[in-house]
């Protein structure tokens, strides 16, 4: 990823409920709030989803309850045209365009006719294998949400990913995903390609289910980037995560949360997006360096919190050093009082007023 060490996506989704013209108009909301990558969904429904599928109980609850979820999809497909314009607004308000496929032909989609040198992966095809490598094989960067993932999953997934990063000539198969994985040139692919991210998938996820935690995890496991898709209610939890030190943080973004669509209720409102972004990037500043050191601003009020070794009353020349005639006060712009104890029992050679700085 580049731009700002958080890259913020606003996760466009299937919010422009099928319109090229909502499309644009989220585009232009992302920019407006600062994001740095606007992200889009491209499939075909019917060559992702069978005429019996369900919908998921979110969608039921915001979408007719009597459609089927492929009929659903249908109405949220983007054509080849509505991408061009897209892009082309993207280009215009200079963000980054990003989309995810869900099929073959809209990964070649991306890819061939339209040039994007990085892919999003969805959860939902952390385990389609087949996906995975022909993403792999684009040689395109890829960013990898795993909700509903384990550590072997996703492991598993990686795997796919070096393999087909590798172009190795053998057979795909499990053993040969684990021994991709497994080998230094897997590991240091993967490393210059891949972005894990995160995720819990529900719409809203509750608070208790979204465990930040499990990003040190991962990223200790497979030693690559960790960023937060995030689906919970409101800011809190994005900026908890661009602290825990995420490099990516995905949110969705909607121009009305009352609107009929899957994902709108569980998406920001433009003016709260910009504020998420605004807290992030204070976060981003915050974080600084892990060095433990006075900074710039605060040096000027060293010697107005601290305190000097003083005289507590007068101390005449030859007179010892006590517990009585010694007293710790501001200003600290003299003897520290770490000197203390090496002070007392010495003796006075010269006078002192009180308050006066022990030198």
């Amino acid at each position: 990823m580049t731009g700002a060490f958080v890259t913020v996506i606003a996760e466009a989704g299937v919010n422009h409920n099928g319109s090229t013209k909502l499309a644009l108009q989220l585009v232009d909301a992302a920019a407006d709030a600062g994001a740095d990558v606007v992200k889009f969904q491209t499939f075909k429904a019917s060559a992702i989803v069978t005429r019996q599928s369900a919908k998921a109980d979110y969608q039921t609850r915001t979408t007719d309850a009597d459609e089927r979820q492929l009929e659903m999809l249908r109405a949220l497909e983007l054509g080849e045209e509505a991408h061009a314009e897209i892009i082309a607004r993207c280009k215009a308000r200079q963000v980054r365009f990003l989309s995810t496929p869900f099929d073959f032909e809209s990964l070649i989609l991306l890819v061939d006719h339209f040039g994007l040198e990085e892919i999003k992966i969805g959860s939902g095809e952390l385990t389609n294998a087949p996906l995975l490598l022909s993403a792999a094989q684009t040689g395109r960067s890829v960013i990898l949400s795993t909700g509903m993932g384990t550590l072997g999953e996703i492991e598993m997934a990686l795997g796919v990913l070096a393999f087909g990063y590798l172009e190795r000539n053998d057979r795909p198969s499990r053993a040969a995903f684990i021994d991709a994985f497994a080998s230094p040139e897997g590991r240091a692919v993967l490393a210059g390609k891949v972005t894990l991210l995160h995720c819990t998938t529900e719409y809203p996820a509750p608070f208790s289910d979204v465990n930040l935690r499990a990003m040190d995890t991962m990223r200790a496991a497979f030693g690559l980037p960790v960023g937060f898709s995030d689906h919970t209610s409101g800011i809190a939890v994005a900026i908890a995560a661009a602290a825990r030190g995420a490099t990516v943080i995905e949110k969705h973004l909607t121009l009305d949360r009352t609107m009929a669509g899957p994902d709108h209720m569980a998406s920001l409102e433009p003016a709260e997006f910009a504020a998420m972004i605004a807290s992030i990037r204070d976060v981003e500043a915050a974080l600084g360096e892990a060095i433990k050191a006075p900074a710039p601003s605060e040096r000027k009020n060293v010697a107005i919190a601290r305190k000097s070794l003083v005289a507590a009353h007068t101390i005449a020349a030859g007179e010892t050093f006590t517990p009585e005639n010694l007293a710790i006060k501001r200003p600290g712009n003299g003897t520290s009082p770490i000197e203390y104890w090496d002070i007392l029992g010495r003796v006075a050679t010269r006078a002192f007023d009180p308050d006066e700085s022990i030198s």
